[in-house]
């Protein structure tokens, strides 16, 4: 089917029943190929059902809730160092 040329390999072919059997391989060939990308862009992009179970669930409430109580405390520490009330307007003398 194929003629062996050293520079380029280019198909020949004897009947068109060779045409169609080639044809029939490569839409083969199309076809997996688009598979194995619809699967893999699948994979990339949507993220996969979660079943969650309860203990998951309640894990993951109570890390949130850690993570605004951390904040919270944060910004509370820092309001007081930088931007709450002081009680004389120089650090340095005091009356």
């Amino acid at each position: 089917m194929y003629n062996d040329n050293d520079d380029i390999m280019s198909p020949t072919y004897k009947s068109l029943s060779e045409i169609r059997l080639r044809k029939a391989q490569l839409l083969t060939e199309i076809t997996k190929d688009s598979h194995k990308m619809k699967g893999m862009w699948d994979e990339l992009f949507h993220k996969p059902k979660n079943q969650a179970t309860p203990t998951r669930r309640f894990s993951g409430l109570m890390n949130t809730g850690a993570g605004i109580l951390d904040a919270a405390i944060l910004g509370w520490k820092l309001y007081r160092k930088f931007g709450g009330k002081s009680k004389s307007k120089s650090g340095f003398f005091r009356r």
